[in-house]
This record gives structure tokens, sequence and C-alpha cells, in this order.
């Protein structure tokens, strides 16, 4: 069996034990930072976040990341509490505050509040929002040189936006977490997803990407979330002459694909060894995806160091 590894793997850092929270204005130690059990978030999934990565000083993306925020936020009737140079600031008082310059990842939440008594309104958020940011030092586990993660298509489908759209970042991850259940039970890292018609779309945590002799495919995008690292890699790949496409595709199309990848602000891109029982290509990253991979990695360097 092919080595093996899952999106969010990352080399244990026993300075995470004393991190400092941001909880609505407050630094607290790690085992002082809570939320109230009436909080919308712990109630009723009523919250968005977003993930963000440190690297050598600056925040990777920061504009695209905050665009995310307060457009899920607008889409929620979400008041964030404060604007884009509140957000940037409680993220630099808590980078600060944990001594972090780079290899850091934080999960930034906001939640509609604590409710004054435990129903669904909205109106019954009385007191909010609630701001929290967990930043740990984080190295992702280094990849493989060869192998990768195995997925297993469940029955959860990424589901239409009249009921809860996907692209929104929302603390409400039942489905996926289901999904990843399943896969689990399956034997395999993470679970492949489907769209309300059938085709290709995401697995539970990542965006989804094949590779066909030498072109690189994704998903419509109509029901995946909307990843920031997906849209750099398609950007990437039209700027530097990579075939890629948006489009719908099957099972069929994707058991024969000569590489599959995961994208995701944690892992960047990470290799799929593994569908279904059925190997991908070599069983790792292949050309087009360690490409894609160095592209990636200037954009970064580009991006931190401007």
């Amino acid at each position: 069996m092919p080595d093996t590894r899952t999106t969010h793997d990352a080399l244990e850092d026993p300075r995470n034990a004393d991190i400092l929270i941001y909880v609505d204005g407050a630094l607290r130690p790690r085992a002082e930072a809570t939320v109230s059990v009436y909080d919308s978030g712990f109630m009723l999934g009523d919250g968005i976040w977003e993930g963000l990565r440190l690297h050598d000083g600056r925040w990777a993306f920061l504009g695209d990341h905050l665009d995310r925020l307060f457009e899920a936020a607008a889409a929620l009737d979400l008041d964030i509490g404060m604007d884009r140079a509140g957000v940037v600031d409680a993220l630099e008082r808590t980078r600060a505050a944990n001594g972090m310059e780079t290899d850091a990842h934080a999960r930034l939440m906001v939640t509609r509040g604590v409710k004054e008594r435990p129903f669904q309104h909205p109106s019954l958020s009385r007191s909010g929002p609630t701001m929290v940011i967990i930043m740990e030092h984080s190295v992702p586990r280094p990849l493989p040189e060869t192998g990768g993660i195995r997925l297993a298509t469940v029955p959860q489908v990424r589901g239409l936006p009249m009921s809860q759209d996907p692209k929104l970042n929302s603390h409400s991850k039942l489905n996926c977490i289901l999904a990843c259940i399943q896969a689990e039970k399956a034997g395999a890292d993470e679970a492949l997803m489907l769209d309300p018609h059938g085709f290709v779309n995401t697995t539970n945590a990542c965006n989804f990407f094949i590779v066909r002799k030498g072109e690189v495919w994704t998903s419509t995008g109509d029901y995946c979330m909307n990843g920031i690292t997906r849209a750099k890699v398609i950007d990437l790949c039209r700027a530097n002459g990579i075939p890629v496409h948006e489009r719908n595709f099957s099972l069929v199309d994707t058991y024969g694909a000569d590489e599959a990848f995961l994208t995701g602000t944690f892992g960047a891109q990470t290799p799929v060894a593994e569908i279904d029982g059925r190997t991908i290509g070599t069983g790792g990253a292949g050309p087009v995806t360690r490409r894609i991979r160095g592209l990636y990695a200037d954009l970064i360097a580009a991006e931190t160091c401007a």
C-alpha cells in the first residue's frame, strides 16, 4: 500500500500547548479560551470562518480571504462588528502575542453571538457577534516522494444553492463530516463528493483536480467551496501555458486520470494516490502536479515578499 497522508497533517509542535487565543478582543491561554454554551455557533452552527497561512511575517492572499469573509457575512446577514482593518488588527495582535513570524495557521471564526434562549431564530442572538482566532505553529507534514492520500466516493453530495450554498465557508459542516466518516469506514483518508447531477465535485475538505493528457480539470465551481487556492491554481495554469478546464466530468474520467491532487490553504497541493481502490497514474504526484506545486511556491514567495 502506498504511503498515505491526510490533507491537514502537521508536524507536532510543543509551543502550541501555550498559545494565546483571541476571543472577542481578549487574548486568553488555550485552556481558558471558551465561548458560551448559548453561542449561536456552538448551538446551531450559525457562523463563518476563514483559514489563513502566515509566511515570513505576512498572511498569504489576505485580501482574498477578507473578501470571502465579508461576502459570506453579507450573505448570512451577519454583522462582523468591525471593518477589514479591525479584522487585520485582530490577526496581527494574535500573531504578535504568540511571537509567530512564519509557518503558522490561523482559523478565524465569527458567529452571530450569544443567544438569549436556546432556539434558532436569529433575533434571539442578543449579544454578539463572537469572534475567535486560533493561531497555531503549523508546518505541514512533508509530502511523500511517492504516494498520496486515498479517496472514497461517498453518497453525501455537495448540495444545491437553495438548500445550503456550498460556496459558503459556514460552521454548518455536518454534511462534510458525514462524508468523511463514510470515507473512513471505507478505509480511505478523505471523501470524494459528487454534485447533485452525479458529476465529480470536491472532497469533504478540499477542492479536487485531475490531470488527463497534460490538461488540468476541475469542477465547474457551481457546487464546491470557492477555494482561494483553487482559484490561484487555475490562474497559474492559465498564466503558464497549462491547459485548464472548469467542467463537468464523471468518475469514469477520474479513474482514468494520469494524476489527481487536492488544493487548500493548509496543504496547498496534496497528491492523490488512490480513488475507490484504483491507483491514479503512478500513485503519487505526477509531473503536472509537481510543476503546479513549484509555481504555487513561487507565487507564495512573491506574495509575501512584496
